[in-house]
C-alpha cells in the first residue's frame, strides 16, 4: 500500500452526538421538535498530526462538534436528508477534509401505526 493511499482511510470520528431540533414534513415536529442523534466521519491525512502532536496540524473535535449543531439546532428541514446534507456541506467548506460521512438518527420517528426505534440517512461526501 502507498503511503497516500494509507492517508485516505485516516479518519476523525465523532459517534452519538445528541441534539433537539425541528426537522418534520408533520407540524407537530416541526413546532414540538425532537432529539436527533449524528455521527460524524471526516477523512483528512492524520500523519502530520500523528508525528507533531499539534492541535493546529489536525481539525478540533469541539469544532466539528459545534458545526453540526448548528445545521441541526438550526433551520428546520422537512428532511433528514436536507439535514445531513447541510452537515457535509458546512464541514466541507469549514474545515480542510477530504470527504465526510454524515449519519442523522431520528429515534422513535412519527410512522402511524408502527414503533420504529431509529429512521436513520447516512450520506457521505468527497471534496470537489
Amino acid at each position: 500500500m502507498s503511503e497516500s493511499s494509507h492517508h485516505l482511510t485516516d479518519r476523525i470520528v465523532l459517534e452519538g452526538m445528541q441534539f433537539y431540533g425541528f426537522h418534520g414534513v408533520n407540524a407537530e415536529e416541526k413546532s414540538l421538535g425532537q432529539p436527533y442523534v449524528v455521527d460524524l466521519a471526516v477523512e483528512m491525512d492524520l500523519s502530520i498530526p500523528g508525528k507533531s502532536d499539534r492541535l493546529e496540524d489536525t481539525v478540533s473535535y469541539t469544532h466539528l462538534y459545534r458545526s453540526v449543531r448548528k445545521v441541526i439546532e438550526g433551520e428546520s428541514r422537512n428532511l433528514l436528508e436536507a439535514a445531513a446534507e447541510n452537515v457535509a456541506i458546512r464541514v466541507l467548506d469549514e474545515f480542510p477534509v477530504k470527504a465526510v460521512q454524515v449519519r442523522v438518527k431520528k429515534p422513535r420517528p412519527p410512522i402511524k401505526g408502527s414503533f420504529v426505534e431509529n429512521a436513520v440517512v447516512e450520506i457521505y461526501r468527497v471534496r470537489a
